[in-house]
């Protein structure tokens, strides 16, 4: 595997705790979305696994552990993450009590090869109230040589009870010109890093994967409608159809927020003005709600309620804060 140099530093630290000793139990990795934590954490677990790690302290990758943990057969880990719907059509939204259950259930059993057990809990923030509480459970009665790796780029979600017992490896948005350095090595072009790492906020990861998925394109188009929609050529209405009527809804969202939060930051008191294309208006106060109201909808979007709706008002409300 190929490490980022924020994955290696994290593992690195979290190799060192493991062989003084140090390591604990239960591991929470955490930082921005896009950094490579959940990969950092099946390397990990991977190692715990491992009965013959290398000299700089990897799993070997030819033990009986590493070959099943290739194979998918390693019954000593256990990833709990979103499980499909009845219907099996998308994914829950939440993490339930009864996923967590069964693990408590899991650790209780020997060990099939006689070494570690792994479990990795990723997204853990999707956990629900009694998913948490029933890992509290888990987390107060610790076993030698079982582990648990719970990931989030969201630890506010997580109860404090449950933060407070981990060890804490944290992913950091690197410096931008190493930011910009490792998005050179991965083959993208000069030209569009850095307008990929502002409207990601420095994050490498997520600039990648908008680098690669055209999302400076489709950014583009939002600043290219909201424009549209403050001058009155284009409808409320047919723009929140539009931008719900795929599956790009969500991030068309973000954009728009990230927009909206990147035009208050900068026009306290000031006249309308073009920030990054987007022709931006002057009253703070209600660019500032109108932010949070996207936020709001980009949560809900996948209750059933007609967020067309919703989103339809929200654009009438900027074009509303036009002259």
């Amino acid at each position: 595997m190929s490490y980022s140099p924020w994955q290696r530093s994290v593992l690195d630290n979290a190799l060192a705790a493991l062989t003084e000793g140090r390591l604990a139990h239960a591991l929470l990795l955490v930082g921005p979305a896009h950094m490579g934590k959940t990969a950092v954490a099946d390397v990990l677990a991977q190692r715990l696994l491992c009965s013959a790690p290398t000299t700089d302290n990897l799993a070997c990758g030819r033990c009986r552990s590493c070959t099943l943990y290739a194979a998918g057969t390693n019954g000593d880990i256990q990833r709990v993450t979103l499980e499909p719907n009845e219907k099996g059509d998308k994914l829950r939204t939440e993490i339930t009590v009864d996923q967590i259950r069964r693990l408590g259930q899991w650790f209780s059993l020997t060990p099939q090869l006689g070494g570690a057990q792994v479990a990795v809990i990723a997204p853990a923030d999707a956990m629900n109230v009694a998913a948490s509480n029933a890992l509290l459970k888990t987390l107060e009665e610790p076993s030698a040589n079982r582990f648990l790796l719970i990931v989030t780029s969201r630890p506010g979600r997580l109860p404090a009870t449950i933060r407070s017992r981990c060890q804490r490896l944290e992913f950091r948005i690197p410096a931008r010109s190493d930011a910009r350095a490792w998005l050179v090595t991965q083959g993208f072009k000069d030209a569009d890093i850095d307008s990929a790492l502002d409207a990601a906020r420095g994050q490498p990861g997520l600039a990648a994967e908008w680098l690669g998925q055209g999302g400076l394109s489709l950014r583009r188009e939002v600043i290219t409608e909201l424009n549209a929609v403050g001058t009155g050529k284009l409808s409320p209405i047919e723009l929140a159809q539009r931008w719900l009527g795929d599956e790009q809804g969500e991030l068309r969202l973000r954009f728009a927020a990230d927009l909206a939060l990147d035009a208050a930051s900068r026009r306290v008191g000031a006249a309308p003005a073009e920030r990054g294309g987007l022709t931006v208006p002057a009253d703070f106060p209600k660019l500032s709600a109108w932010f949070d109201a996207i936020n709001r909808t980009r949560e809900q979007l996948k209750a059933p309620i007609r967020n067309d709706l919703v989103l339809a008002g929200l654009l009438r409300e900027w074009r509303t804060m036009f002259p």
